[in-house]
């Protein structure tokens, strides 16, 4: 092989796309994943070189970070600033992002981005559903559990105002059309609350839609119960009714006047579904959303109350 040749073998092993690490991958089961545009990008990679056409290459190559003036990309990681930062819980924080000028993010009610984070080296992603009503402007606000042996949640905890992260989205198959549903039936285990938040927010803001909603969050306490203040006001309109479950607590006394009829203890299981089916005003429509267990024992628990697979959504 004379030099020239040696020069360009190594010119197209740096064109070759790298693949991912397994941490790369949010696991969320998102189109497309980091490995989908890996594949991809190979794929053009080993077509350009069999032709020997660098040309090809033109744009494949795996999007760079950019300034979050452009539009939202669910390949290209954009730079968002962190405005604020809110302590909620002992372990759970509100962050908002600017976004320039009155720009709107651009998500449907209940999609979700994912975050990119480095820690000790490794290339880290997660999934996450913002909060804020997708009409915001110039903002939009994340709602995040750290965990103590979490690398994303060393990541999030070392932020400060004014620090830069970065995002690419949206993704989530789950549209919500105003009026398709008589009856919204939402069931959240903790931070499973975020894509519930701005899909409520959508029905509550348009006069037009009279969807019902019925809202049941799982948590351990009272205190660790989020956004109280966002779930009374809501709870305050014709068509939303909100419930509690709290795992750790087991005394009505210890609650507000205003939470005691409206919260049950233990866990959500299958009579306390079957009760909320049967109670729903119309045939209900179910979001569920929470860890992998509690998402998996919901579901089984709304096929034996006697709904079938395609009247219900698991984010």
């Amino acid at each position: 092989m004379d030099e020239r040749e040696d020069g360009d073998a190594e010119a197209w092993l740096r064109l070759k796309p790298v693949e991912p690490l397994p941490s790369q991958c949010c696991g969320s089961g998102c189109s497309p994943c980091v490995f989908d545009i890996y594949y991809r990008d190979l794929e053009r990679w080993e077509a350009a070189q069999a032709r020997n056409d660098k040309s090809l290459l033109t744009g494949t190559q795996p999007a760079e970070t950019q300034g979050c003036s452009t539009e939202l990309s669910p390949e290209t990681f954009l730079a968002f600033h962190i405005s604020t930062m809110e302590k909620l819980t002992a372990d759970t924080y509100l962050i908002r992002f600017t976004l320039p000028g009155s720009r709107q993010l651009g998500l449907h009610p209940g999609q979700h981005l994912i975050l990119r984070g480095t820690v000790d080296g490794l290339e880290i992603q997660r999934a996450y559903t913002p909060i804020s009503p997708v009409t915001a402007e110039g903002y939009f606000d994340v709602l995040i559990k750290c965990y103590r042996a979490g690398l994303m949640s060393r990541y999030v905890e070392s932020w400060r105002p004014g620090d830069t992260a970065f995002w690419r989205g949206p993704f989530g198959s789950f549209l919500y059309e105003p009026n398709k549903y008589g009856e919204l039936l939402m069931l959240a285990a903790g931070t499973g609350l975020a894509p519930m938040v701005p899909i409520l927010h959508s029905i509550t803001d348009n006069a037009d839609d009279e969807t019902f909603v019925t809202l049941v969050g799982c948590f351990k306490t009272f205190e660790g119960i989020y956004l109280k203040s966002f779930l009374q006001e809501q709870a305050r309109f014709w068509n939303v009714r909100t419930f509690f479950v709290l795992s750790q607590e087991d005394s009505p006394e210890q609650l507000p006047w205003s939470y005691r009829d409206k919260t049950r203890f233990g866990r959500l299981g299958q009579g306390l579904v079957d009760e909320l089916v049967a109670c729903c005003r119309r045939k209900p429509f179910t979001l569920v959303c929470g860890s992998p267990t509690f998402t998996e024992d919901m579901a089984r628990c709304l096929v034996s109350a006697g709904l079938t697979e395609d009247s219900y959504f698991l984010f």
